[in-house]
């Protein structure tokens, strides 16, 4: 089979030679796997080392009047946010400065804001250039990436987006409702041009910290779900998948979005509470596939290639049993982490028994 076909067959039950085996990177890592292979194509680097890599297809953001460089400080991204290029050791990442919207306190003001992105505006030809090549390499794709809570907060402001869940309802449900327009005709305009060359649609949304929930299920309920619920049913309609990312615990919340339509669940955070793996197969396996869940924070940066072995077969033993499982990184490996345990992580999957 080949990795699209794998990909493919795991997301809908049905029988493969093997299970599949997908990598989250960060481009540090993915350096020191082009070093340890001798090829510098990225596409190149996974066909050589067998991953079933599903590849991302975002579509860039055209040059016009409010696109910046994302790696100059205090340049915009999409949404007319500043950001700031930050080197900590071995890793190089950008954060969000001044939020746009944070001295706002009108939605009437939203109207003003200049910096909205145009959904005709997105490199749709771009991201499905990058859909043939994946096509070309017999790799499934993913694409684009949209997001509600998260925008949100990169808009407002952290401390802002959280405060306004309980005092400024309108104004947030007023700038949702932008956010989630654009975006659903962004999404749209993806799904068409690029047809059958997507597979799956990418939604990401942090709804849970390293303990429990950011928010409660009924402000949840209030903000989020039916919008969910509408970007899965478009996608739906248009014969893609729904991969949702998460972070953190967020047990509680799984049920809801299931009701919602996702159909793969990422990243299986299982060392947070409520996110055992052998739990959450129990409860939702015959419900969402799982994609992730080999811990990135402790076993992966610092443990031996015996200790990753170890991780991926207990992922494959309870997330992986009966299938509806891709094992991957939780989220990306981080810049510093051996070559040796992300290999093992890739010939552990490859070499696993199906049960």
């Amino acid at each position: 089979m080949t990795a699209y076909e794998r990909i493919l067959a795991t997301i809908n039950r049905k029988p493969t030679d093997r299970m599949p085996v997908d990598v989250w990177l960060t481009p540090e890592v993915l350096d020191s796997l082009r070093a340890h292979t001798g090829v510098q194509d990225e596409l190149e680097v996974y066909q050589k080392l067998g991953v079933d890599k599903i590849v991302w297809t975002f579509p860039g953001y055209g040059k016009s009047d409010n696109f910046f460089d994302p790696n100059v400080e205090g340049n915009l991204n999409t949404w007319g946010v500043p950001t700031k290029k930050v080197i900590s050791g071995a890793a190089t990442y950008y954060e969000n400065l001044e939020p746009p919207l944070g001295n706002f306190d009108d939605p009437a003001q939203l109207d003003d804001y200049p910096l909205w992105p145009d959904p005709d505006k997105y490199d749709y030809a771009g991201a499905k250039a990058l859909a043939v090549r994946a096509r070309e390499f017999g790799f499934a794709t993913i694409g684009p990436w949209v997001s509600h809570f998260e925008i949100y907060c990169m808009m407002r402001g952290l401390e802002n987006a959280f405060m306004d869940l309980i005092s400024e309802p309108e104004f947030l449900e007023a700038t949702l409702a932008r956010i989630h327009r654009i975006q659903m005709d962004m999404i749209e305009r993806h799904m068409n041009e690029l047809g059958d060359l997507l597979d799956l649609v990418f939604i990401s949304d942090d709804m849970g910290s390293q303990q429990g929930l950011f928010l409660s299920l009924d402000i949840w309920d209030r903000f989020f779900r039916d919008r969910l619920t509408e970007y899965c049913n478009l996608i739906h309609q248009h014969g893609k998948k729904v991969l949702y990312h998460t972070d953190g615990a967020a047990h509680d919340l799984i049920p809801r979005l299931i009701d919602c339509g996702i159909d793969i669940l990422n990243p299986i955070q299982h060392v947070c509470p409520g996110m055992d793996c052998s739990g959450l197969k129990r409860e939702f396996g015959d419900k969402v596939i799982f994609h992730g869940g080999v811990e990135n924070q402790s076993i992966l940066p610092f443990g031996t290639p015996a200790d990753v072995r170890k991780e991926v077969l207990e992922c494959i033993d309870t997330l992986g049993k009966g299938g509806g499982y891709i094992p991957c990184s939780c989220h990306n490996i981080q810049a510093g982490t051996p070559v040796e345990n992300v290999l093992a992580l890739i010939e552990t999957v490859k070499s696993a028994s199906i049960s």
